[in-house]
């Protein structure tokens, strides 16, 4: 038997949670829901920022981890393609159609270089970073071997602590060492400041970028002494991108979150002190949950636990109620504090997860919405693309 291969042929509540058409009450819990309004708003938010300062923008894949989200981005923000940390992740946006797609991380497993210098077959430009001489001549022999060019920038560790060099006569030698091997390009740097994303204070933040933005522009003047140029200079998130795009360094914006939001960024505060989910982005990401049981007078049981989310950056907050509070959860089951007994069986409710990139990352599908109707469903393309 052929497996199905159209959303019309898929079964609602084994295959899907929904179908086209359907009333948001009507949506098989738990999943993600997309309020497809909200969604483009802060695409079309960024995409004009981005424009306005003169910026790329290049989207995070590694949050969504889907195609028609990239593709919506590159249509109504002008996205110049994705950045996404694994080899696998990149395949699905190249086999999908996204032709800019950057490994924004190190690839040195054989195995990985092999398909990282394969993925120019499916039409897309191939870019990896570098952090050790020593990895690029393993990347060249690959790009040689499958006649590819593999486009490299050597990533900056500015602060996150992870992977990266620190210094910029590191930066030259192996921007050197990429220049004159064979199959490979110098693109430029890689410099994001990951550790800094969810930080509260608006000030703390600040300071942070700018020790970033002096290691890049140093490095930067320094390699073009050199006489090599740098097409991208590259990073910035959605709790800094302000301080990029206005750094006279960076030419290229790598915001994910911003997206969807959730409710660890939601948290962090604005130049006026204001937590940004207040008007400078919507919460368009959801976990739709059902009440299942409600057995306990003061609290209630919903079907979206462990399983459905992440919480390594705090438990979900439930959209749009201060009379009810997520307060628990263990595999199967999220406990609701219910004091004044307002909940009551098959109740749904819209949780804002904590963490949206590894949450997103647990489900098949996002269902948009649109006016209480389920105007689309699209697959989560690269979910478990972890290799």
């Amino acid at each position: 038997m052929n497996a199905p291969t159209k959303i019309t042929d898929l079964e609602v509540g084994y295959d899907i949670p929904a179908s086209i058409g359907m009333d948001e009450s009507e949506i098989q819990t738990p999943c993600l829901i997309l309020d497809l309004d909200a969604l483009e708003r802060n695409i079309k938010k960024m995409g004009d920022y981005a424009a306005a300062h003169g910026m790329r923008h290049r989207v995070h894949g590694k949050m969504h981890k889907s195609v028609d989200v990239a593709k919506l981005q590159e249509e109504l923000g002008g996205a110049v393609g994705v950045c996404c940390q694994k080899v696998s992740e990149a395949e699905v946006f190249a086999r999908g159609g996204i032709k800019d797609v950057l490994v924004s991380n190190q690839v040195r497993e054989p195995a990985k270089i092999d398909r990282l210098a394969r993925i120019p077959n499916h039409g897309a430009r191939a870019i990896c970073c570098v952090d050790d001489v020593t990895n690029v001549a393993d990347l060249s022999e690959a790009a040689v071997r499958h006649g590819n060019t593999i486009e490299c920038l050597v990533e900056i560790d500015c602060g996150a602590g992870r992977c990266g060099v620190t210094t910029t006569p590191e930066v030259v030698e192996i921007a050197k060492a990429i220049d004159a091997a064979e199959g490979l390009k110098f693109a430029g740097i890689q410099a994001y400041q990951g550790a800094m994303q969810h930080m509260d204070s608006y000030d703390d933040r600040k300071a942070k970028i700018a020790i970033a933005v002096a290691m890049v522009k140093d490095a930067v003047d320094t390699l073009a002494e050199e006489g090599l140029e740098c097409d991208i200079v590259g990073g910035g998130g959605t709790g800094s991108y302000y301080f990029e795009s206005n750094s006279g360094v960076y030419n290229e914006l790598q915001c994910g979150s911003y997206a969807f939001m959730d409710a660890d960024y939601g948290r962090i505060l604005d130049k006026e002190g204001n937590r940004i989910d207040r008007g400078e982005w919507e919460n368009a990401l959801f976990i739709l949950t059902s009440v299942m049981s409600h057995a306990k007078a003061e609290k209630a049981i919903v079907d979206a636990g462990l399983k459905a989310q992440s919480v390594d950056s705090g438990l979900p907050v439930i959209f749009g109620r201060d009379d009810v509070e997520y307060v628990k959860c263990s595999d199967e089951h999220g406990v609701v504090a219910d004091p004044d007994g307002v909940l009551k069986v098959n109740d749904k409710l819209r949780l804002v997860p904590g963490h949206c990139d590894p949450t997103c990352n647990v489900h098949d599908w996002y269902v948009g919405v649109r006016n209480g109707k389920v105007e689309t469903l699209w697959p989560v393309s690269a979910r478990g693309k972890a290799y």
